[in-house]
Formats: C-alpha cells, structure tokens, sequence
C-alpha cells in the first residue's frame, strides 16, 4: 500500500516533478560544493527531518511542541557516546572529572547495534512516558506548547550538572571516525551527507505517505475537530500519542546524522531556543505542508549563515526582521506565499484568454 501510494506520487504531476528535481540537485551538489559548504549543507539537511516530524505534530495535527531539541540531542548524545568510545576507552572529560572506570550505562553504547537503535528508541520511549498522561489529561495548546518548553529546561539543565558522564556544557565532542571511516577525510563527509541527503527523501516519502492514509486523516480531524472526532467514537489520545512518539522518532534520527557532520553535541541544543527555532523553520516553510517544512528549514538556516557572514555585528537583527516579516507579511509561510502567487497569476492568465464581451445592439 505504501509502495503503491508512493509511486501513484512519483507518476504524479507538477509536485512530483519538483520532488524528483530537489533529489536530483541535492545529489549532484557534492560535485560543486566545497567541503566546507557542503557539509553545512549535510547539517542543514538534517535539520529539514527534524521539520518534517515537527510539521507532522504541528502543521498536521495541530499540537505545538517547543521541546524537539530535547529528542534531537538524545538520538545526538546516542550517536555521540558511539563515537568516543570507537576513539577513546574512558573519555577525556571523565578522567578530568576524577572517573577511572567506564560508567555501566556507558559500555554498551560501544556497539553500534545498541548505539544506532537507541537514537531512536530514547526519544520515543521519552515521548511515549511524557504523551500518554499529558493526552488523556487533554493538555493542549498553549499548556501543552509551555510543557513541553519546561522539559527542554529541564533536560539541558540536568546534563549540564551531569559533568562527569556527559562532558557537561562542553558536550562530548573530538570523534575521530565513524564506522572506521576518518572523519578528518573530505570522502568520508561527503559519504555522510549522501546517507543524510538519501534519509531525508526517505523520510519526506514516508511523511507524504502517511498523511495520505486513514490515519493522516485523523490526525488532520483531531486538528480541525477534535471534540467531533471524539464524539464518534475514535481515542484521540492514542492518535496524539503515536504522532507525538514518530516526530520524536525523526528528531532523534536527525540528531544522530547531525554528530558526525558538526563534531559535537551539547546541552545547548538541548534549550529552549533550539527547540523554537524548529518550530520557526516549520512556520517560515508553511505549516501543514512537508515541502514547506524542508523549504523553510533550508531557507532560514542559509539565511542565517548568510547574514552572519555577512554582518556579524548585527546578523540577530535582521533575522529578527526576516521573522516578523513572515508574520506580517505571509502567514502561511513561503508555500503559502508562491501558492497565492501561483493563483493569482493563473486568474490573470484566465482572464487574459477570456473572450470580450458580445456587445449587444
């Protein structure tokens, strides 16, 4: 079925033929861009998957969660572990925090079949504890929005205490290779942002597949209505639980491709900042609409590197006005914004090929 749905997408039309074109360019980029570029393209891109699970939660279900940095660095902090240990028996921030032995918890993130599946499995599980009472409790809005912002304080703040076992505000950085591949070598990084390029396509597919079934319907329902939805019998509670627990899911995907592309991971983009920064990428791309999430996600953070480069005394400003101006200007965000001009130009050529008026004598 899924199969199905995706290829009836890829046969489609104009949607389908911009899909395939984004694949394509992001495929060749390797060929033009610099290492330096591209790997902060491969970051970027992991990014666009966080969006995409956030605009599943938010743009389709209707739930505002400000707490994704807390998922994404779970799967980063996983990933992280995994690397230091291929590099170094007892890391270095814990021989300087007095530790001579490998904490318990530690050990098995030296294998890669542990490691790779719990960026995944802890932020779900993390989602899973914090979505079911929150749910049946029926927190949503602006509670559940504030909630979720208290559990990205809390987290940061317990892994900052946490110095000995998790490198504190410093993180756990200086991995030399992946999968016995150096890190220090350009093939090696353009290697991760293929993977990451391929997962993102994937993951966007998967999305689009998803919201075009029953269950993305509901979820579209729980947004629109959710007391009507109730009323005929359906437990919203499990729907907002399984949406909330796969936007972790993805989160925590991205924060594992994110580590070995920057080098690092820290309690810092466990905070609050990160995690509505997120949420900003997915309103500057137009909520409820997974090209939108990537599109926006792309834009802001190519905007913002490019104003820091460009004024670096006064970048926060403009990209402070950049956001304000999608608010005023553009509410349903850049999708929205080529939509109506898509419409508008298509009336205009409407009326353009429209007959004149017979005049009557």
């Amino acid at each position: 079925m899924m199969t199905k749905t995706i290829l009836h997408f890829l046969s489609g039309g104009k949607n389908a033929f911009s899909f395939l074109i984004f694949c394509a360019v992001l495929l060749v980029l390797p060929l033009v861009l610099s290492d330096f570029r591209l790997n902060l393209l491969g970051k970027f891109l992991s990014f666009a998957i966080v969006a995409i699970g956030i605009d599943l939660i938010w743009g389709y279900t209707g739930i505002l969660s400000l707490g994704h940095g807390v998922f994404f660095s779970l799967g980063a902090y996983a990933m992280g572990m995994y690397l230091k240990l291929q590099s170094e028996s007892l890391p270095d921030f814990m021989m300087w925090s007095g530790l001579t032995e490998l904490p318990w918890f530690w050990k098995p993130f030296s294998h890669a079949w542990f490691a790779l599946p719990m960026a995944v499995l802890a932020p779900v599980v993390l989602a899973v504890i914090i979505g079911i009472p929150t749910f049946t409790a029926r927190i949503k809005g602006p509670y559940f929005a504030i909630l979720t912002q208290a559990l990205a304080l809390v987290f940061s703040i317990l892994f900052i205490g946490q110095q000995p076992y998790t490198g504190g505000t410093n993180g756990i950085t200086n991995f030399q290779d992946v999968f016995g591949y150096s890190l220090s070598e350009p093939s090696t990084m353009r290697g991760l942002y293929i993977v990451t390029a391929i997962i993102l396509m994937l993951v966007f597919l998967f999305a689009k597949w998803l919201v075009s079934t029953q269950m993305g319907r509901i979820f579209i329902a729980i947004r629109d209505g959710e007391n009507r939805l109730r009323f005929l019998g359906y437990n919203t509670t499990l729907f907002k639980v399984a949406v909330f627990s796969l936007s972790a899911c993805l989160a925590g995907l991205a924060g594992a491709l994110y580590v070995p592309q920057v080098g690092i991971i820290s309690p810092s983009m466990m905070g609050i900042l990160p995690s509505v920064e997120m949420a900003i990428w997915v309103a500057v791309g137009g909520r409820g609409n997974l090209a939108g999430a990537v599109l926006g996600t792309l834009a802001v953070n190519f905007a913002k590197t490019y104003l820091s480069e460009t004024f670096p005394d006064s970048w926060l400003y403009f990209q402070g006005a950049l956001f304000v101006a999608v608010v005023l200007l553009f509410p349903q965000g850049i999708i929205g914004l080529l939509d109506r001009f898509r419409s508008g130009h298509g009336r205009a050529a409407l009326r353009k090929k429209a007959p004149a008026p017979v005049a009557r004598g």
